[in-house]
């Protein structure tokens, strides 16, 4: 189950996420024309944007039903990290899934699109939501995948709120303490 101290972590990930890419689209919007090309070093540019479908623009002009669909991944994803291992990782992939998902679904719901403004070559513009949600999205695959082969898929890492040392877990009490496994 979910730690305490998990869920504050992942909290304070997600809003950290939220105001980096609320700050970031305010600054570029104030500062960019639409369509306009600014250099800011090797081949990164920022540029102002506006995306009213998902990813590099599927789906575009959805609407509520774009709106609908990220509610409901937003849910899905509260109740994976909930149900979830207390893994170290998870409760950091959450919070940047999280923020990420929540800043370009402030921007449907307060503007009706999503602004994008980082811009590399031979990709589509993207903002720091989008950033955050695709590291998250690898780190969690990856917290997953390591755990995967462990027994039950939990963790053999020691977490931060348990001791550093455990006693060996013994089987029921068979009056062969002290014996080996065969007599």
């Amino acid at each position: 189950m979910i730690r305490r101290r998990t869920i504050v972590g992942l909290a304070l990930v997600a809003s950290g996420v939220v105001l980096a890419d609320q700050t970031s689209k305010a600054l570029v919007t104030g500062s960019i024309s639409r369509g306009e090309q600014v250099d800011i070093i090797g081949p990164l540019r920022f540029t102002l944007t506006y995306n009213d479908g998902v990813a590099f623009g599927l789906a575009g002009g959805g609407g509520i039903f774009v709106i609908l669909l990220s509610m409901v991944a937003l849910i899905a994803l509260g109740a994976f990290i909930a149900t979830a291992p207390d893994r170290s990782g998870t409760w950091l992939a959450g919070g940047l899934i999280l923020g990420g998902a929540l800043g370009n679904l402030i921007d449907r719901m307060r503007l009706g699109h999503v602004t994008d403004f980082i811009l590399l070559p031979s990709w589509p513009a993207f903002n720091l939501a989008d950033s955050a949600i695709t590291v998250g999205v690898v780190l969690l695959a990856w917290t997953v995948f390591r755990h995967a082969g462990s027994p039950s898929g939990e963790a053999e890492a020691i977490s931060e709120d348990e001791p550093a040392h455990r006693e060996p877990r013994s089987g029921p009490a068979t009056g062969s303490e002290g014996r080996g496994r065969d007599g």
